[in-house]
């Protein structure tokens, strides 16, 4: 089994030298392309845009991108999965043979397992979901794309495949649940605290059991080429809370009464306010994602990490819409 890893590793870091070497000149296309694909996204850009467009489009976008990114760190709490940039450090399987050299950038030293890989597992999933919506309002039956590989050795390439196919997969079964479409607060709520609750349990089981799910920190401190590049942003815990905040937080915009008021009636109809109310959403959100929580104590970043993520859909479904719907109102009475 460890040798059939190891070979499968080897080959992996055969093809990512390759490519780090023959496309050294789209070294900045790749690091934005892994930039554009972080979750964080999809909360600030992709939502409010697709929530104002259509509604149902970017409540199912917050669930893919939850619930896949929570299946992405049970999956890579079960695999144990490593990664390029510190697997070819410590295998023996080059034995006197020097160590392939890999390139390592801002965002390669990420501290969780590498399997599956968590961005394209939820890129793939919210790629799915917002271009279904296109090809279905389009009327079109086919649809031709061209996908870009990205190697920045934060992953190995087999680690990407599964993430794409696992994260295509989330998006498919979620585009069959209507059930997230009214859910209630209390619902919300539940289910929210159960997959944290199932996350910290598990995390507590085999810690218990002697096994430590944070043994990938340590091995991102040893071998990441920079360490002010290792931050506790990048840990399981910090995305766990992240996306607990987020799905809180929609689930009580979608069930306040300022919600209702500005996006419901007559208002939520007009082109005008859904423009405004996109515009309005990037502008604060970009604003608001500038302001990053301290990460010196740990638990103190990780309730701000919950508040702020859970302010995020908050603001974009119910302040900002609100305040917009008021702003016009005030307007349409002077041209009385």
């Amino acid at each position: 089994m460890d040798a059939g890893m190891d070979l499968l590793h080897s080959s992996g870091v055969e093809l990512v030298q390759y490519l780090q070497l023959s496309y050294r000149d789209s070294q900045s296309w790749f690091t934005f392309i892994s930039i554009a694909a972080d979750l964080r996204n999809t909360f600030f850009v992709f939502f409010p845009i697709w929530f104002h467009l259509c509604e149902a489009v970017g409540v199912k976008l917050i669930w893919v991108a939850v619930i896949g990114d929570w299946l992405n760190l049970i999956f890579k709490w079960i695999l144990f999965g490593q990664r390029p940039y510190w697997w070819v450090h410590e295998t023996s399987y080059y034995g006197n043979v020097s160590v392939p050299v890999l390139e390592q950038y801002s965002i390669t030293c990420e501290t969780g397992p590498g399997s599956p890989s968590g961005h394209t597992m939820g890129s793939a999933g919210v790629c799915y979901v917002m271009v279904t919506a296109i090809v279905t309002s389009t009327f079109q039956k086919k649809q031709h794309g061209k996908q870009s590989w990205v190697f920045v050795a934060a992953h190995f390439p087999h680690q990407v495949f599964m993430g794409v196919i696992s994260g295509m997969v989330v998006a498919e079964v979620f585009g069959r649940i209507n059930a997230i479409y009214n859910a209630s607060f209390k619902r919300y709520l539940q289910i929210t605290l159960f997959l944290f609750s199932f996350a910290l349990g598990f995390y507590l089981l085999l810690k218990v059991l002697g096994v430590d799910l944070l043994w990938s920190l340590e091995k991102a401190q040893r071998w990441c080429a920079r360490a002010d590049w290792v931050h506790i942003d990048t840990t399981p815990f910090a995305g766990l809370v992240r996306n607990m905040g987020a799905l809180f937080g929609l689930g009580l915009a979608l069930n306040s009464p300022i919600y209702a008021e500005s996006c419901k009636g007559k208002r939520g109809q007009q082109f005008s306010f859904r423009i405004s109310c996109i515009v309005a959403s990037l502008i604060v959100l970009h604003l608001f994602d500038s302001v990053k929580p301290p990460a010196q104590r740990e638990l103190l970043f990780y309730f701000l990490s919950f508040c702020k993520s859970a302010a995020v859909p908050l603001a974009a479904v119910a302040i900002i819409p609100f305040s917009v719907s008021q702003v016009m109102n005030k307007q349409e009475k002077k041209m009385l």
